[in-house]
């Protein structure tokens, strides 16, 4: 039987060849001989065409059968060819002189064995070789016709025509897509147990991202996939249709995997009759859209359009679907009316002009968008260097706020990773899976309703089946409505708003610190409430009976101190009613020395201003100079002449306590490269802070104004003292100061220059305050500005003072370049992406600054320097901004080591 295998994509005539009839093989090592020049070349790449490859542990063998001829340049190649003892060699001067002129006398010959084959371009070749007569002659264009049915059998199909078939049996029979991304076959998920996949063949276990029945996995034999009538069809081992597209259309051309990863019917004018991309599992790819009709699937969770157009996810329970994201937005809005789905870029469109983006956003990697098991929607970015997935986004940070983590009436703490317990009364269903939740170690029963009591579960959020709602009621009062009522298992209630939630079905509860309401959950006497949980995260467990009510065995009791209390209480109110008047009167005048009061700790700082000096400092607030996201900056001058930047604070929506707590820490910061406050004003609901005067403006004026040569004044000395300025105050911000203070919009707009060109950073200590060593793990937006913000904002990932150091790296390069990081988008005359074309540039100077070229800088850095600036000192600080910009924000320098480096090389 003659076969011929082909090891590699057949492009060129063959690269990898290995022929045998039987006994009978024979390989070509370097070449073949009296072939002309094209003909050799097409076997230059061949896997033999090295011999001492057959020495080595190669997967391309030969057979060591007592028959084989091996041909090589000269007998120097069989030195590495002992294990092959039986074979015979001959090399081309050999070969030339079986069939030369003066073949019969040729001291070179091969012994006539009677299975030998040779090899050329042409019968006419084989006339002076008549005295081999036990040899096998054949030419390679036979060996072509005969090998052209074998090759389409070994390669993969890119197309599945009408009436073909795919088997569970033949590993290799497969669609493959153009690209060579994806595959579509059948994939092994147990012992016998098959399903119709498509899977990315560059991941570790070959990922799969769609399937046609995953519940229902066919028999490791007998099974195939068929296209007929129109129709694809997954049949098991005994005919039985198990799946199938359910179209009927006669006008299919075929299925077809496209570079996408979609799998498609299409028809004969190309049009897509089926596609999966409509019928996902658990897995979105990119430019694969999520209509309102479609959704993913894993387990009882699900991410579909919610009826406001938005992205959800939610899970499912007996009662309905409970929404657990997007709890509150946490991602960068967009304009433009996209279909949800994901895009090319790592964009994920969630609706509503709502978007989340990869962390490392940009073209060229390939990304899936998946529902997890554990409910937590996840983006995967695929690591080619080894085949691995990482995590690129992730909707909920804290797992916990997944709905059914721990399963029915299950409470979840998360301790770096969900840790299940059960609440008092309750034990685990299977402590083997937690996440198959607690069950109840009581029944409460129409007769055992007045041994019903309460406990409650400090700083708990309960999620639910909730059966009743009412607002503005008493405690007491919501209490009894969830006594009363047989099905109420909780109730929930939120003091100062007397919302009263009663639930009739409890599937998950997280602990939370800013929690506002209390949990109280029903218990019978009878309930075993020890040793239920391990830990105990808030203090003991507090009955909800010593909030003043009682179980029915003391009602009477309890009514009766409701007669007594209202008695009591009109002559506790006589007694203190002169006082209270007397207060009352005093109120006004108190009001405004209670309010300097609260200032104590920063009054020798600086001043309370009024509302009137400001407004006639401002001249009502004529000349803006400036505009940021925390408000508008006017200039103003006092009366002794003094001019001041005023800031009137916008979207302010703290309470008085709360701005004089910011306001004491932001009075104690001093450092020579932050903008000075001189005072504040905070009246009839107007809140403004009052600044030095920075005379020459924002480094952006300077650094970018186009339409004059400021920028050029910046000379290189002047640029390196401004960074190593700009670093230092933001190193005092994030490790010198009494509080933790992250900027979390450094900009070259935010950083202002004074007579001697020295920078001070303005803006700061208006975002969130932080404790030193602690992590954000929410805020109420993202906080920044676009080009300047750091991946994590995307990622929803807890914020520390890396993402200052990001927005530094950026700035960095700007004053490198003397060119606005959103001017960067501009390429061969399109505008692209800023994030993309950032990424980009980022990784074009890695890959520069790996070599020792610096030919390299001189385009790079600002040309109206006209190439006055210090090559090693331009390096070292495109190096330092690289850095600084690292996605990976673990790999990001701190502020302090970025001084130390600053320092080094000025």
């Amino acid at each position: 039987m003659l076969s011929w295998e082909i090891r590699e994509p057949f492009n060129v005539f063959a690269r990898s060849i290995s022929l045998s009839t039987s006994n009978l093989s024979f390989c070509i090592s370097d070449g073949l001989y009296e072939m002309d020049r094209r003909d050799r070349d097409n076997f230059t790449d061949c896997e033999f065409s090295n011999s001492a490859l057959l020495g080595s542990n190669t997967q391309h063998s030969v057979e060591p059968c007592a028959t084989q001829v091996i041909l090589a340049r000269d007998r120097s190649k069989f030195s590495n060819m002992r294990h092959l003892p039986s074979c015979r060699f001959i090399t081309y001067k050999e070969l030339r002189a079986l069939h030369g002129p003066k073949a019969s006398n040729t001291q070179h010959s091969v012994e006539p064995c009677a299975m030998q084959v040779i090899l050329a371009r042409g019968r006419s070749k084989f006339s002076n070789m008549r005295h081999l007569p036990f040899c096998r002659f054949i030419t390679l264009s036979v060996i072509f016709l005969l090998s052209i049915p074998l090759l389409v059998a070994s390669v993969p199909q890119d197309i599945l025509s009408p009436g073909s078939s795919i088997s569970v049996e033949d590993n290799s029979n497969m669609l493959v897509s153009p690209n060579g991304l994806f595959s579509c076959g059948f994939y092994e998920v147990g012992a016998n147990a098959f399903i119709f996949a498509v899977w990315v063949n560059q991941s570790i276990g070959k990922t799969v991202v769609w399937t046609a029945d995953r519940d229902v996995p066919v028999n490791g034999r007998g099974s195939r996939i068929e296209l007929r009538d129109g129709n694809m069809v997954l049949l098991d081992f005994n005919s039985r249709l198990v799946w199938s597209t359910g179209t009927t259309s006669g006008q299919v051309r075929g299925a077809k995997l496209l570079d996408t990863g979609n799998l498609v019917l299409l028809g004969h004018d190309g049009s897509r009759i089926w596609q999966s991309f409509d019928s996902p599992t658990d897995t979105l790819l990119p430019t694969q859209p999520i209509a309102a009709n479609l959704k993913l699937v894993s387990g009882k969770y699900m991410l579909s359009v919610d009826n406001n157009g938005s992205l959800a996810l939610t899970y499912d329970t007996p009662e309905g679907h409970s929404k657990y994201w997007p709890r509150n937005i946490n991602a960068t809005p967009f304009s433009g009316d996209q279909p949800q789905g994901l895009d090319m870029l790592g964009c994920i469109s969630a609706g509503n002009h709502i978007r989340y983006c990869a962390s490392d956003l940009g073209y060229g990697v390939l990304r899936r968008l998946t529902l997890d098991h554990d409910g937590n929607l996840r983006l995967y970015s695929l690591l080619e260097a080894d085949g691995h997935w990482k995590i690129s986004w992730i909707a909920l940070a804290d797992s916990c706020q997944v709905h059914g983590v721990c399963g029915n009436n299950g409470i979840c703490r998360n301790l770096m990773n969900p840790i299940c317990a059960c609440p008092p009364g309750f034990v685990f269903a299977d402590v083997s899976d937690l996440s198959k939740g607690c069950k109840p170690t009581f029944n409460i029963s129409c007769d055992k309703v007045a041994q019903a009591y309460f406990v409650e579960i400090e700083k708990m959020s309960v999620w639910g089946y909730n059966s009743n709602y009412t607002a503005s009621t008493a405690f007491d009062v919501c209490r009894k409505s969830c006594l009363d009522d047989l099905h109420c298992e909780a109730f929930s209630y939120q003091y100062g708003l007397g919302g009263c939630t009663l639930k009739s079905s409890l599937y998950t509860g997280g602990f939370t610190p800013s929690e506002i309401s209390i949990t109280c959950m029903k218990l019978t006497a009878d309930a075993a409430v020890q040793n239920i949980i391990d830990y105990k995260p808030h203090g003991p467990y507090l009955s909800c009976q010593g909030r003043g009510f009682s179980t029915s065995a003391d009602t009477k009791a309890f009514q009766w101190n409701y007669l007594y209390m209202p008695i009591g209480s009109i002559f506790a109110v006589e007694a203190i009613l002169f006082p209270l008047a007397w207060c009352f009167l005093r109120k006004r005048k108190q009001d405004s020395i209670s309010r300097n009061d609260g200032f104590a700790l920063i009054r020798d700082h600086f001043r309370k201003f009024t509302l009137k000096e400001l407004v006639a400092a401002t001249a009502k607030f004529k000349h803006e100079i400036g505009r940021g996201g925390s408000g508008v900056v006017y200039e103003g001058i006092l009366d002794d002449g003094k001019k001041i930047a005023v800031k009137k604070l916008q979207d302010m929506v703290q309470g008085e306590l709360d701005f004089q707590s910011e306001l004491s820490v932001i009075g104690r910061i001093y450092h020579m490269n932050l903008v000075r406050m001189w005072g504040f004003c905070s009246e009839r609901g107007h809140k403004l802070l009052v600044f030095e005067y920075v005379e020459n403006g924002s480094l952006a004026k300077l650094l970018f104004d186009t339409a004059s040569t400021t920028g050029a004044l910046l000379r290189w000395e002047q640029r390196l003292r401004v960074a190593l300025g700009v670093a230092r105050g933001l190193a005092y911000l994030h490790h010198e100061c009494l509080e933790w203070v992250i900027h979390c919009d450094v900009k070259p707009e935010n950083i202002l220059l004074d007579e001697e060109l020295e920078p001070k950073l303005a803006d700061f200590g208006l975002a969130k305050l932080l404790n030193r060593g602690k992590d954000v793990q929410m805020l109420s937006r993202v906080q920044g500005t676009r080009g300047y913000i750091a991946p994590e904002w995307a990622s929803n990932l807890p914020i520390t003072g890396k993402v200052d150091v990001y927005s530094f790296g950026v700035v960095l390069l700007e004053i490198v370049r003397g060119l606005r990081v959103s001017d960067w988008t501009v390429v061969d005359g399109e505008e692209e992406e800023v994030e993309m074309v950032f990424r980009t540039t980022v990784a074009v100077l890695k890959e520069r600054l790996r070599g020792e070229d610096r030919s390299w800088l001189p385009g790079f850095v600002d040309p109206r320097l006209d190439g006055n600036f210090c090559r090693l000192q331009a390096a070292a600080m495109v190096e330092l901004a690289v850095a600084c910009v690292e996605e990976e924000r673990s790999r990001r320098p701190n502020m302090k080591l970025v001084v130390e480096k600053l320092l080094n090389f000025l």
